[in-house]
């Protein structure tokens, strides 16, 4: 079985009961679960005070042990704040030769994006905690492609997708859309071309998410890559002055705007019902007749 070591770099955990619950399932099922201590940690909105939270990360490079599974207990904001302190060289390094198997997502694709820029680690942006694992129902096809990410060295994913007949290959990255929009200009942004970038948000119009879609093609990232994948944007209601425009419409509008192939439907986000994606790992993405596939590899996996 696996070690699953937490961190807390974002916000504070407001549904205890629910970490609880996350931690338990993943005891029963044998796994070891390690700094529970950090679940209750608070200063002001945020998971412990900025020493606190930074060292979670930063510690990371002295983890020892197989098979280690980092995950946060939830997201929020906060990860932002410690971008510019964290130990880029050191958790490169580590990676180097037994890599740590980093999960998350949400707040944390700020992390995820500085790894991937400042050294090329592959980590996966998938559940976590709280919001996953210590869900009232524990999803079974959440948990199934979690643990197909993680115990594979090629896998596949399948959806019912949207978009247009293709085949694209290149480097996967993605997340949330609103943090990797923030990191434009940083020195945590990848540089990558010809990748297939996946996009996800919460809370958010189709207005929003439009206009942060056109940051990142205004500042020359879309259209850069070879195709466009666009996983959950959970809560974006309309409302009566929409008049017809919501999600669809919007996605209608992009493809319009660029040459490449966006590709809409798959459960990948800040819903119960997700698949779980190795960040910086090959891909090869093909679609027909609203059939689609993704299929990774090179990302590290588990030894068993």
């Amino acid at each position: 079985m696996s070690s699953f070591h937490l961190i807390a770099p974002s916000g504070y955990c407001i549904n205890q009961t629910a970490a609880r619950l996350g931690v338990a399932r993943l005891e029963e099922a044998g796994h070891q679960v390690t700094q529970t201590n950090i679940i209750q940690r608070r200063h002001q909105r945020f998971a412990g005070s900025e020493a606190e939270r930074l060292a979670d990360i930063n510690d990371l490079a002295l983890l020892s042990g197989k098979n280690q599974i980092v995950m946060p207990v939830r997201g929020g904001y906060g990860a932002s704040r410690l971008l510019a302190d964290i130990d880029w060289s050191a958790l490169i390094a580590r990676q180097q030769h037994d890599p740590l198997l980093i999960c998350g997502h949400s707040d944390f694709t700020a992390i995820q994006f500085g790894l991937l820029a400042k050294g090329n680690v592959i980590t996966f942006s998938g559940p976590m905690l709280a919001g996953n694992f210590g869900a009232p129902t524990l999803d079974s096809f959440t948990e199934e492609h979690f643990w197909r990410a993680l115990r594979n060295a090629t896998y596949t994913v399948e959806w019912k997708g949207d978009g247009p007949d293709c085949v694209a290959e290149g480097t996967l990255w993605g997340g949330n859309l609103a943090m990797i929009n923030s990191l434009i200009g940083t020195p945590w942004m990848p540089e990558i071309e010809g990748g297939i970038l996946v996009l996800e948000d919460i809370n958010e119009h189709p207005f929003r998410v439009e206009r942060m879609l056109l940051q990142l093609l205004h500042a020359g990232i879309l259209p850069r890559q070879r195709a466009i994948v666009l996983g959950s944007f959970s809560g974006a209601q309309t409302n009566d002055y929409d008049a017809g425009y919501c999600l669809n419409t919007m996605y209608d509008y992009l493809r319009s705007r660029l040459s490449i192939p966006v590709i809409s439907g798959l459960d990948f986000g800040h819903e119960q019902r997700t698949v779980t994606l190795a960040l910086g790992a090959k891909a090869r993405l093909t679609h027909q007749v609203a059939h689609s596939t993704l299929t990774l590899s090179g990302h590290p996996v588990i030894n068993e």
